[in-house]
């Protein structure tokens, strides 16, 4: 079967990656620091407890990434991530309801597992096996999801807020990733029947311990754990630093990240083709020098507030590419048969690096009274996330 003209089943697969990354990453993961200034402000928690939360629960999960992988690749992806929409919802009523620090914790970690079960690994897996030729546009479209999601919700979550406070807006939200997500996961399926759509017949299976042996493995794993943990950095501590530290308004710290988000949109559309027109590697490179390029400029930020739109816009752009890019390179460099077993021990790393990079600015910033040394510090890992990209191989090698 042609991509040129998607079955009902490919379509299903992009909406269902459309519907799920937007209520998992888009609703809880770029939703949740929206209300971190109303927990410092009730509660008198310090900016590295509030992004300790990320970090526990990112911690934990890293020592199931490879599991789930595992699962994903014996099971399929389909009963894995209605698992992991519920596990969501939970997550965002649980935080809604807390009073206690213990509470916050343990429902962090619950939204880590949703993440892990429901968000970009078992859609990277669903979206390969159906898709070849055209995978990147299909996931570009499918991670679209998370551009909506964070453009709305910010939007969402700011009038939810004025209306009901935010312990209600956080229980809205997740009976919202609830309704939107589970439906259409419920329908799809695992494969195609037509195995030639995937070519998955006549692709070599790689074994898996000899594909850890290789050094590309570990380029891809450095390079996209450095880049991620600059965007988590950045983005778990974009609302704490307009508001609190430069005194913008809710209504602006709102449109900043519907910007970034919406922006975002524009970097998986261009992204995904380009990723289908030229060698993965120079479009990781690219999104990974924006990303790099884009944090100086929040130095600038509170002398000229027109340069934060401009962060926002480019910011969003490489955040676009960020996490879809790493399964297509995945792909491309070991195949899909053993996909969910690699991308679990290089989400693993990724997840090592969204969960302490934050942490990281954060203490810098409670320690100094200023983000300077904290946004150095991720330009510094975005750097060497570009620089072990540029190391791997422009092709495949067999």
């Amino acid at each position: 079967m042609s991509e040129s003209k998607l079955s009902e089943g490919q379509l299903k697969v992009g909406a269902t990656g459309f519907l799920s990354l937007f209520a998992i990453v888009g609703i809880s993961f770029y939703g949740l620091p929206f209300f971190f200034d109303f927990w410092v402000d009730d509660f008198g928690w310090s900016r590295t407890t509030i992004t300790s939360g990320n970090a526990v629960g990112k911690l934990v999960i890293a020592l199931f990434a490879f599991v789930s992988g595992w699962v994903i690749d014996r099971f399929g992806p389909r009963r894995v991530m209605l698992f992991g929409i519920v596990l969501g919802g939970v997550a965002l009523v649980g935080l809604g309801n807390m009073t206690w620090l213990w509470q916050f914790y343990f429902f962090y970690f619950v939204s880590s597992m949703a993440y892990m079960t429901a968000g970009p690994l078992p859609n990277q897996v669903l979206i390969s096996r159906w898709f070849v030729t055209s995978r990147g546009k299909a996931m570009g479209f499918a991670y679209i999801g998370i551009g909506v999601g964070g453009m709305f919700v910010p939007q969402i979550a700011r009038l939810l807020n004025v209306n009901f406070g935010w312990h209600t807006s956080l229980m809205l939200l997740g009976l919202l990733m609830v309704v939107v997500a589970f439906p259409m996961i419920w329908f799809v399926k695992d494969n195609p029947e037509i195995v030639n759509v995937t070519s998955r017949s006549d692709e070599p299976k790689i074994p898996f311990m000899e594909v850890l042996k290789r050094r590309n493995v570990y380029l891809l794993l450095i390079g996209s754990m450095c880049s991620i943990g600059a965007v988590a950095g950045t983005s778990q501590h974009l609302k704490l630093f307009l508001s609190t530290d430069l005194g913008f308004s809710q209504e602006i710290a709102a449109n900043m990240f519907s910007m970034i988000l919406g922006s975002s949109i524009i970097g998986r559309i261009l992204m995904g083709w380009l990723s289908d027109k030229f060698p993965k590697k120079y479009v990781m490179i690219l999104i990974y020098s924006l990303v790099a390029g884009s944090i100086p400029l929040l130095y600038f930020a509170s002398g000229s507030p027109a340069l934060l739109y401009v962060f926002g816009f480019v910011f969003g752009v490489g955040l676009g590419g960020d996490y879809m890019i790493i399964p297509l390179m995945a792909a491309e460099l070991f195949g899909v048969k053993i996909l969910g077993r690699i991308m679990g021990v290089i989400i693993t790393a990724d997840v090592l690096g969204e969960a302490f990079a934050p942490v990281l600015v954060g203490y810098i910033r409670d320690q100094s009274g200023s983000y300077t040394n904290g946004f150095t510090a991720l330009i510094i890992l975005a750097v060497i996330g570009t620089i072990s990209i540029s190391l791997l191989p422009k092709r495949p090698v067999s």
